[in-house]
């Protein structure tokens, strides 16, 4: 037997598995880094988190993923350099992580990398006759296992897209394993550049589903990076919070074929982008509205969006707890409209256990552990649900 499928049985059949946890967003700020200990899988597993960080990209990493994202034409040379690059970026960063913690990488048995989303092509999105759902991360695996030394696991996306999905959201499979109750009927909201959630009736119910909803932070953000160089957000929503929300900009922006499709749904900033809002502008005439006041409305336009589809997806299931966790929770604009929209105080995932910041990493590193020790419990293979393991092995030699 090759000695790495020797390890990775070894791995496998130990009673704690030590995994690290990577995520990065559609926001750039970040490589979110969890190093995770599972004992168990499927509803059976326990998990805890040993760290956590998220270690911040260098200004002119950062302004090169946004030279390729979401593009429709892009530099075909700096996307093939950059998932290279990416790839070996994330070692260097672990190692460093690690060597900060005084942990060795001999004592982590598996990587779990989500790498970089540059494009998300779901087929009512692009609607090319004869293609299917697509999506894509770029961030080699192979480099990342070489340079740590650590076998690694990469690109889920691609088998749940190849079971019938669109790719996304896989946050469903972490939050029924983690954070089912037995009497309590939960929405897993997440808000990063795209909002998604996670309903989870009680009692371990398969009548569990995921959906994206719309935009979270990502036109936001596109239009601070747009109207503010050297900006990538609006910190504490002070700009929105000094602007007035425009009722027919918000009409318009809310007017799109995505918002009446049925549940479950994808969607990406390749659609909600800066095109996407000056559509809107041209179609209510409001052309001249101060920056504030349509970071306003974009922040109002994310919020109805979430809310008005927890409230069509979920009505009639009773009582539900909101549990937040993503960038969008440090909007307190964002948070107030949602409390309001919804008539309920927002929780955390913290409240369960598990700090919200780290979530989607914790979630990576489930699917490894999952993928590994797993792979026994049933999904339902319903639309968007697939019951598959997800994750590609990179081996360090």
């Amino acid at each position: 037997m090759n000695a790495n499928i020797q390890k990775l049985y070894d791995v496998a059949s130990k009673p704690v598995r030590r995994i690290i946890g990577l995520m990065s967003g559609t926001s750039f700020d970040g490589l979110d880094i969890a190093v995770c200990e599972f004992q168990g899988s499927g509803l059976g597993t326990h998990i805890k988190v040993i760290n956590f960080i998220t270690k911040d990209y260098k200004s002119d990493f950062k302004e090169d993923l946004k030279s390729i994202f979401a593009k429709k034409f892009a530099d075909l040379e700096k996307i093939t350099l950059l998932n290279a690059v990416i790839g070996s970026y994330y070692a260097e960063l672990i190692l460093e992580c690690l060597g900060e913690w005084g942990i060795s990488p001999n004592e982590i048995d598996l990587i779990a990398s989500h790498g970089q989303s540059i494009y998300h092509a779901p087929s009512h999105q692009h609607k090319i006759e004869g293609y299917p759902n697509a999506t894509l991360q770029i961030g080699d695996a192979d480099h990342l296992a070489m340079k740590t030394g650590i076998t690694t696991l990469s690109d889920f996306r691609q088998k749940h897209i190849a079971a019938g999905g669109e790719g996304a959201p896989l946050a469903v499979y972490g939050d029924y394993l983690i954070f089912s109750s037995a009497t309590e009927n939960r929405i897993m909201l997440n808000i990063g550049g795209i909002a998604n959630f996670t309903f989870l009736p009680s009692g371990h119910s398969t009548g569990f589903f995921s959906s994206d909803v719309g935009p979270g932070n990502t036109l936001m953000d596109q239009y601070i990076q747009l109207k503010y160089p050297g900006k990538y957000y609006d910190k504490n929503a002070e700009i929105a919070s000094a602007g007035q929300a425009n009722d027919a900009l918000l009409n318009a922006l809310l007017d799109h074929p995505f918002y009446k499709a049925g549940f479950p749904k994808t969607t990406g900033p390749e659609l909600f982008s800066l095109d996407y809002l000056n559509s809107a502008m041209e179609r209510s005439g409001q052309y001249n509205l101060s920056n504030e006041d349509v970071m306003a409305t974009l922040a109002v336009f994310s919020a109805k969006g979430i809310i008005m589809a927890i409230e069509e997806s979920v009505k009639g299931r009773g009582e539900f707890e909101i549990y937040l966790s993503g960038g969008g929770m440090y909007n307190p604009l964002l948070v107030k409209y949602i409390e309001g929209y919804s008539g309920r105080k927002l929780k955390f995932t913290s409240d369960l256990g598990i700090n919200p910041d780290a979530k989607e990493a914790v979630l990576f590193a489930l699917l490894a552990n999952e993928a590994v020790a797993g792979g026994n419990t049933p999904f339902g293979d319903r639309p968007g649900v697939p019951t598959v393991s997800m994750g590609k092995v990179s081996f360090p030699k």
